[in-house]
């Protein structure tokens, strides 16, 4: 009997909790960073992927993981994009991934939460804190499939990574800026 119960609960939360996908072509993971401290160099990850676990409808409850690939780095900048690939900044032979997995997905007010975890990158894990702006969840017109959508940002240091650290600020800001626009779709 007991076995029977513990079966019947762990299929009710199975049921209950929502796994949301990446919808790729609709998503986009970028950065932004400081130059000479006049101006701001921008670029991406052309490969990443992540996924949202939520028994709530509100995604208080979420659970986050992501992981993008170093080498898909882009700045629109064919000789910048294989330096930043370099081992004088992520190293992308040795340090193929950054990934992130949170710890708590936070609602503060209305639309808006704080997503905490732990971001690796170039082999330093830190504790990070993004906001989120939950932009809600619809039926898509043509899958029929119900998608979310989220909007990120944050900063971070590089430093605190181990990134560039002999690279004074004054030729490349220390505080990079995080900025993300996601579908998800749930099924």
């Amino acid at each position: 009997m007991y076995v029977f119960l513990v079966s019947i609960l762990v299929a009710s939360a199975a049921v209950a909790q929502g796994n949301w996908s990446l919808d790729k072509a609709h998503s986009k993971l970028g950065f932004a960073i400081s130059h000479m401290t006049i101006s701001e160099v921008e670029g991406g990850f052309k490969s990443f992927d992540a996924k949202i676990s939520s028994a709530k409808e509100d995604f208080s409850d979420g659970v986050v993981e992501l992981t993008a690939e170093i080498a898909s780095i882009t700045t629109d900048n064919d000789g910048r994009d294989k330096h930043l690939q370099s081992p004088d900044y992520f190293d992308a032979a040795k340090f193929t991934t950054l990934t992130f997995k949170s710890k708590s997905f936070t609602k503060v007010e209305g639309k808006k939460y704080k997503v905490t975890g732990d971001l690796t990158m170039h082999g330093v894990t830190k504790p990070v804190t993004l906001d989120v702006v939950f932009n809600g969840t619809i039926e898509h017109p043509r899958s029929k499939k119900t998608i979310a959508g989220f909007k990120i940002s944050g900063t971070l240091k590089r430093t605190d990574f181990g990134i560039a650290v002999d690279t004074p600020a004054a030729m490349l800001g220390d505080e990079i800026t995080i900025h993300a626009n996601t579908e998800f779709v749930k099924g």
